[in-house]
Parts: structure tokens; C-alpha cells; sequence
């Protein structure tokens, strides 16, 4: 899920291409997928919260799997925004079944570490899944489309012959958009979205925005690699702080360097000459890696704090804010880029959201109830 999430952004001037439609129209395949995945998780989650665990998961990996070979059979735009649906919907519904089976089988003190070991997943699959779903896009992105589908059957046997069987208790819709009707809490996973949306609205044109510096295909496969090593690395140092300071302090220090990343990225691309900005670009777009990477463990800590008796629910709301931020991102890239923005202009439309995102913390941790 994580290649199928990540890899799309590195090849769509390949995918515009191929397919007849502007790079802006390309960067909605990763919108839509985005947000049906934030629509459809917690309306799926509560239509099979009776079915058996490891069923739910094969039958939504089954479906995840099929919808991406829609999208590298697809001959049209069509076709691959129909595909990307499909696959959203496996997508969510198997998100949020991996992420109830994890907390059902932890124990309270490790679910933590459990939920780290699952997100690690997405953080390897940024820096190994991807660079190798690009080398492979370079002879045709459909390819990278197929690997996801392959290494998706693969698992789904794994999943058939290994995951034990599991049965947990059904839940209502109403019960699982309960904590949205705190107050705290609603704000605090708007604090999730708007960190994966100024992440999307960069991360989702990096080709766009390197294209004047990095002209060659495998620079692009060299700085996304570069980017996912920088995400296991936030993840992992931010995981050690969260523990040892509280996961407050360290979401605000990670939230106050993504804006200044973001501002000082916008001014290096701007003003300084363009060979300057081979090495300030990628500045930027590292140090971007290690906040988005490490704002993840002390975010959940944090939400896990605000609502300690709901925690898998609300790590089943957290995921859709995830989705709904990279599909607002995404989309608001497109959209601005569409309108005349300039690729490096996104870096300042992500700190505009950074800065809303930032306020909206500090309100979170002032309010007490």
C-alpha cells in the first residue's frame, strides 16, 4: 500500500503522457485515491466489523490488488481513475481492518511499538518500494502498478496460510464517529489532516518542482530514496523523543521546522542562482522527509491521549484524516498549479497550511476539555 501510495508521484509526467491529460490532471490519481480511502474507511470498517478479521483482510487486499491492475491495463484516464477507486476501497477497508487486528492483539503497553512496526511499513516502502517502482516506471509507469499487484497476491497467500482467524466485537458508525463529537479530539485529527496536506500539495509535483535540477530519471529515483531514508530516520529519532519527553513538545518542534522548512525552501528556490538551488532543493526536501516521517509517532501518541478509552476507533479516524489530508494536498496542488502557480510556488501554499495547522495544535494542547 505504501509503493502503491508513494510511487505514483515520481512518474507523472510519464503517466500525463501516456494517458492524454495534464500533469495537474495525473496528480489526481493520487487525490482520488486519497480521498475515497478518507470516505469509505470508516463506513467499510463498520459494515464488516462482524465479519472475521483475517477474511476482511484478504477480501480487501483482494480487491486492492484487482484495482491496481485496472490501473496498469488502464487504456484510458478514465479507466485508471476508475482502477484508483477500486483500489482506494481494498485500500481503506484493509487499512482499518490491519489497524483493529494490531490493537486487538497488543497488549496496551506495546500497542505503540505494534502500531510504529505497521507504519514502518509505509516509511520502508518510501525509501526501498518506491526507487524500485520508479527504476521500473522508466520503461513504463504501468509496471510499477503491476509490481503492487504481484507483491499484493504474494501477501495475500502469506495472509491465507499465516494470519491466525479473529473475531472482534461489532461496532455501529454512530459508535465510531463518536469521538468526533469532542470538540479536542476533532481538532486534533484536523491537525493530522493539515500535516499530510501541505506534505501532498510538495510531495505529489517533486518532479515538477526538481525538473529544472535534476533533469535525469534516475536523479528523481536517487533524491525519492533519499527522501524515504529521511522518513524512517524522523520516524525512528522522534520515536525515541516521544518517549522520553512528552509527545506534545515534540509534535510542536516537528510542526515549528516543517514551517520553517517550508518558507526558507520557497526563498532558496526564488532568489538564490540555480545551481545553488541543487543543493538547497534538496535540503529542503530531506529535512521535509524527517518532519512528515517523524510527525507520525507523537501525533498518534497524542490523539491515543486525548481519547485513551477509544483508541482504536480513533486510530481508524486518524488513518482517514491521514487520507483526507493527501488527497486535499494533492488536490490543492493540482488545482494551483493548474490556476498558473509555479511548481516551487507550492512550498508556500504548504506553509500557509502549516501555519493554520501549527495554530490549531497549540489551541488543541491550551484546551482542557
Amino acid at each position: 500500500m505504501g509503493i502503491d501510495g508513494y510511487v505514483l508521484a515520481g512518474l507523472l509526467p510519464a503517466i500525463a503522457g501516456d494517458l492524454e491529460v495534464s500533469a495537474a490532471a495525473a496528480g489526481q490519481l493520487v487525490s482520488v485515491f486519497a480521498l475515497t480511502s478518507a470516505l469509505a474507511a470508516p463506513v467499510l470498517g463498520t459494515i464488516t466489523s462482524r465479519w472475521e478479521r483475517r477474511t476482511t483482510i484478504a477480501l480487501s487486499l483482494a480487491v486492492f490488488v484487482l484495482g491496481n491492475l485496472v490501473v496498469g491495463l488502464a487504456p484510458n484516464y478514465a479507466t485508471a481513475l476508475g482502477g484508483r477507486v477500486m483500489a482506494a476501497l481494498g485500500g481503506a477497508l484493509l487499512n482499518a481492518a490491519v489497524t483493529g487486528y494490531v490493537i486487538a492483539l497488543a497488549p496496551p503497553q506495546h500497542r505503540g511499538k505494534a502500531l510504529s512496526f505497521v507504519l514502518g511499513g509505509w516509511m520502508t516502502a518510501t525509501a526501498l518500494g518506491v526507487p524500485v517502482g520508479l527504476a521500473l516506471g522508466q520503461s513504463s509507469w504501468r509496471f510499477p502498478m503491476i509490481l503492487v499487484a504481484v507483491v499484493g497476491t504474494i501477501a495475500l497467500a502469506g495472509i491465507m496460510l499465516k494470519l491466525p482467524r479473529l473475531h472482534l466485537p461489532a461496532g455501529t458508525l454512530a459508535e465510531r464517529l463518536r469521538p468526533l463529537g469532542q470538540p479536542r479530539l476533532l481538532a486534533g485529527l484536523l491537525v493530522t489532516t493539515g500535516i499530510l496536506c501541505s506534505s501532498y500539495t510538495c510531495f505529489t509535483y517533486a518532479t515538477l518542482i526538481f525538473a529544472p535540477t535534476f533533469r535525469l530519471d534516475w536523479m528523481i529515483i536517487v533524491i525519492m530514496f533519499g527522501y524515504g531514508v529521511a522518513s524512517m530516520l524522523g520516524n525512528a529519532v522522534t520515536g525515541r523523543l516521544t518517549d522520553r519527553f512528552t509527545p506534545l513538545r515534540v509534535l510542536t518542534v516537528v510542526l515549528i521546522g516543517l514551517l520553517l522548512n517550508s518558507v526558507l525552501g520557497m526563498v532558496a528556490f526564488l532568489t538564490v542562482p540555480l545551481a545553488v538551488t541543487t543543493v538547497t532543493g534538496l535540503v529542503w526536501f530531506f529535512a521535509a522527509g524527517v518532519g512528515n516521517g517523524g510527525a507520525a509517532v507523537p501525533q498518534q501518541a497524542r490523539l491515543a491521549a486525548l481519547a485513551p478509552n477509544s483508541a482504536a476507533i480513533v486510530m481508524a479516524l486518524n488513518g482517514s484524516a491521514i487520507s483526507l489530508g493527501s488527497a486535499l494536498g494533492s488536490g490543492l496542488g493540482g488545482v494551483s498549479l493548474a490556476a498558473g502557480t509555479s511548481p516551487y510556488g507550492l512550498l508556500g501554499i504548504a506553509a500557509v497550511i502549516l501555519a493554520i495547522t501549527l495554530t490549531l495544535h497549540v489551541l488543541v494542547a491550551r484546551t482542557r476539555t
